[in-house]
């Protein structure tokens, strides 16, 4: 290969020689019974403010390669490798994708011959070993574009910084009782190649375009507050997006309207303690986190099937093969939610790391619970049909179970007729801190803002609040939902040893329910 920029227009010389690689190397490995090689290329350019000074800009490139291999003589196992490369490794490309294929099979070798050992020797525990196996897919060659009006790698890297700084300063100089404030912003393009042995070869290119605002404000107490704005967009998306289910305020309105919030809760009571649970009405931003936590991350496969449990915990939908929500009843019929990679936003995607085509999956329908994200490996397990949720963060790393856009389903009822019907209780707005228990089956999530609810009226706003909650007692509870459906992004959804960051799409409408308030310190 001749030498070369690391750009994204590179895919275009890497994937139909990889494709062919992947094919033909497969015959010369006799226990083989399949392969995958995925590279991400990415172009990155960023800045970030402080107080109005810039701390730094910058522009970067990334070349990842990860390869799975399934081989075996007696038992199939997964063997993986994965690498970040460089300028230097372009001339020699294709020489470290046969060196990592390799590897992989060289471990999928021993991890199966280890596996099958053990499986005659353990007695009872063996029958927890089988063969590794993939639900079919059918095999698929396909080019997605990205999505965008202004391309990231146009804008120039002082238009990124100017546009940190300007934001910053408007924070600093607007209102002397903001403390401290952190703009960033980033604009980056991802080109994925994914091909297997099967003949599948997927190329896809993602825009993605986000904003960090960090502020602290200071009056009788002290509020901290921090929130993303973002999108699968170019650098129109610090615009400000109007779509049918996003709208995002131009980054400069969006972070002015955070700090005014944060100065405005400085001089609020803190919220009070309920002893018992109350009615409850939350806002799609709220929602958002609350879907995520107690819907998206139980209602991912591997977690189900303990495959993180020492790590990041169970989930209470599946305790085992004859002990499953599944077809039962763990809501009221006004709760409904689904997992959807077709929907806008951060987690938008037409194919998963494994060239599986991305489907939206139903988690609940009327209180009943449905089913869960998946992979190829993990359907095979349950005799499920794979919809595409095996995704990883980076080009090197070994694909999780991930949520895509994960949400409460939008009902029918208009917001303020939720909240007019309600004689006392609390209207919580505005997602902070989760705190989960390791099954997901009871909650706390604290609210930027909660209101107290009196006689179907707004009334006085409380600081440092939020609601806890028995997760099946929430959702029998859950009696409304609003048509104001909206996705918001999820930038850092941590995930897997090593950790792997990834952002996600959630959200829902406004819904009322019970839970007990949880206050702040006074």
């Amino acid at each position: 290969m001749p030498d070369q920029k690391v750009t994204i227009a590179l895919g275009d010389t890497l994937k139909n020689d990889l494709a062919e690689l992947v094919r033909s190397d497969r015959k010369h490995y006799h226990y083989l019974h399949y392969a995958d090689v995925r590279v991400n290329i990415t172009e990155t350019k960023s800045a970030g403010a402080e107080n109005g000074i810039l701390k730094g800009s910058g522009y970067d490139y990334g070349l990842e390669l990860h390869v799975r291999v399934l081989a075996g003589e007696k038992m199939s196992a997964p063997g993986y490798f994965g690498i970040s490369l460089g300028l230097t490794d372009l001339p020699r490309f294709f020489d470290i994708v046969k060196e990592s294929i390799e590897t992989s099979y060289d471990r999928a070798l021993y991890n199966a011959a280890h596996k099958s050992a053990r499986k005659q020797i353990w007695g009872e525990l063996g029958h927890s070993l089988w063969s590794t196996t993939l639900a079919p897919v059918r095999a698929r060659v396909a080019t997605i574009p990205a999505t965008f009006r202004i391309w990231p790698l146009d804008v120039p890297l002082s238009e990124v910084g100017k546009t940190a700084q300007t934001v910053s300063h408007q924070l600093k100089t607007t209102d002397p009782r903001t403390k401290l404030n952190y703009i960033g912003v980033a604009t980056w393009a991802e080109r994925e190649l994914f091909a297997s042995s099967q003949g599948t070869l997927i190329d896809q290119t993602f825009c993605y375009t986000q904003g960090l605002v960090y502020v602290v404000a200071s009056g009788t107490v002290q509020q901290e507050h921090y929130d993303y704005l973002g999108h699968q967009r170019g650098w129109e998306t610090l615009e400000g997006v109007n779509e049918r289910f996003i709208r995002l305020a131009p980054l400069a309105v969006f972070a002015g309207d955070l700090a005014a919030e944060a100065i405005e809760l400085t001089s609020c009571p803190p919220c009070p303690w309920s002893d018992h649970p109350v009615t409850v009405v939350t806002d799609p931003h709220y929602n958002t986190l609350l879907s995520h936590e107690i819907i998206g991350h139980p209602s991912e496969l591997d977690r189900n099937l303990k495959m993180e449990t020492a790590y990041a915990g169970r989930s209470w939908l599946y305790k085992g093969p004859a002990d499953t929500m599944i077809g039962k009843r763990i809501g009221s019929d006004t709760f409904n939610a689904y997992s959807d990679p077709g929907l806008p936003g951060y987690g938008h995607y037409s194919y998963d790391h494994e060239g599986t085509p991305a489907k939206k999956v139903w988690h609940v329908k009327n209180g009943i619970f449905q089913g869960f994200m998946n992979s190829r490996q993990t359907s095979a397990i349950l005799g499920d049909e794979p919809n595409g949720h095996w995704k990883a963060s980076g080009g090197q790393l070994v694909p999780l179970i991930r949520m895509s856009n994960t949400v409460f389903a939008g009902g029918n009822r208009d917001p303020n007729d939720i909240i007019a019907e309600v004689d006392h209780g609390y209207y919580l707005v505005g997602h902070r801190t989760p705190s989960i228990a390791e099954s997901r089956e009871n909650f706390r999530i604290s609210a930027r803002k909660v209101y107290e609810i009196k006689n179907g009226k707004i009334g006085t706003l409380y600081r440092d609040g939020g609601m806890m909650a028995d997760s099946r007692a929430f959702f029998m509870s859950m009696d409304a939902a609003g048509a104001d459906f909206r996705l918001y992004p999820i930038a850092n959804c941590g995930k897997g040893q090593p950790m792997q960051t990834k952002r996600l799409g959630n959200g829902g409408p406004t819904i009322r329910s019970k839970a007990k308030i949880t206050g702040g310190a006074s």
